[in-house]
């Protein structure tokens, strides 16, 4: 679920932080730059892991900051393809089962992917298991807030770097604005033995 990734990046450090440890200065804005932060094709970055290597630092005129050149490796959250995780469902619609992790809530279980057979309760908006068994069929609900074992079989990754306008961009206010997309996207899947919601295979 976590790896370590290996990174290079110049830090500024301004002036007023001379006094501190290098180190310090340099974790700290590692940190406030890249924590909590997808970088596309990478992953979603969670924390300084340690710093490989420091070159020169150079001063450059009209800035009285220092630009070091660092390499460092970081903590990223990158699950990979068939990957088990265990998360909460955070809530459903006709798209599907959408799961959190309590630190990453991109993650979606598409209709095609769940227990099947499956409908989803438009009054309830929850999606149904609707378990065979040789007393007849059983509506299993996916609750909000319900533990849920899933696999990852998918993921995407969407470049949200500001773009200029486009020449077809109408400057009509009366005009829907784009649906914001997020810029790293799991795919779950429920549809085998021992997936889905824990009470389903823990109650006696």
């Amino acid at each position: 679920m976590f790896v370590l990734v290996e990174m290079v990046d110049t830090v500024r450090i301004p002036p007023w932080q001379f006094e501190r440890k290098l180190n310090d200065s340099i974790a700290e804005e590692l940190n406030k730059k890249l924590a909590n932060k997808v970088v596309y094709n990478v992953g979603l970055c969670i924390c300084l892991f340690d710093i490989t290597k420091l070159e020169d630092a150079y001063v450059f005129p009209g800035d009285g900051a220092s630009h070091t050149k660092v390499h460092f490796r970081y903590v990223v959250f990158h699950p990979f393809l068939d990957e088990i995780l265990i998360g909460k469902i955070k809530g459903c619609s006709p798209e599907g089962v959408h799961v959190s992790l309590g630190f990453f809530d991109d993650i979606l279980i598409p209709p095609e992917s769940l227990q099947q057979p499956a409908k989803f309760d438009e009054a309830e908006q929850v999606w149904v298991w609707e378990y065979e068994t040789e007393e007849g069929a059983h509506d299993l609900y996916m609750d909000t807030g319900e533990e849920i074992r899933f696999r990852v079989v998918d993921e995407s990754f969407v470049d949200t770097s500001p773009t200029g306008p486009s020449s077809a961009e109408t400057t009509s206010s009366s005009e829907e604005l784009p649906k914001k997309e997020a810029p790293y996207t799991l795919v779950g899947s429920i549809s085998e033995p021992g997936l889905g919601l824990l009470s389903w295979w823990t109650s006696n």
